[in-house]
């Protein structure tokens, strides 16, 4: 799948988008290892905290249905900013992928490619820590 195609993808996922509070819609396309493809938006609540980004949305059904290796993730916004992920996707994202993983973010003049390395260049990962010790 080409990042034009599943940037597309993420441009029909916004639509499901619900966000009365901001009116800032996303929608995000998570391709899969095997080629499957997961789509989520963001999903607002009136305290705010609760609030689900569209990459979050994509990546939580990918996990839902079985899925935990991933190639790339498209996201698409219906105004600007530009939709980067957040702090928290990125976390969860890393969670899953490594720092190669091919993120693509629609902008004005074209889709923006960068890794997940360059957005999260620290990502924190307990599976690289030693075991506490309860002593």
């Amino acid at each position: 799948m080409t990042p034009d195609e599943l940037i597309a993808l993420a441009v029909k996922a916004l639509e499901n988008a619900y966000a009365p509070y901001s009116n800032y819609r996303v929608g995000a396309a998570l391709l899969c290892a095997d080629g499957t493809v997961f789509t989520g938006c963001n999903i607002e609540n009136s305290s705010y905290g609760l609030t689900n980004c569209a990459e979050r949305t994509a990546i939580f059904s990918a996990v839902a249905a079985g899925q935990t290796d991933f190639a790339a993730i498209a996201i698409a916004a219906s105004g600007e900013p530009v939709p980067f992920p957040c702090g928290a996707c990125r976390q969860v994202l890393s969670e899953f992928c490594g720092s190669g993983f091919s993120v693509y973010v629609q902008q004005p003049g074209g889709p923006t490619a960068t890794t997940l390395g360059e957005l999260l260049p620290h990502a924190f990962d307990l599976k690289m820590k030693p075991p506490l010790d309860h002593r």
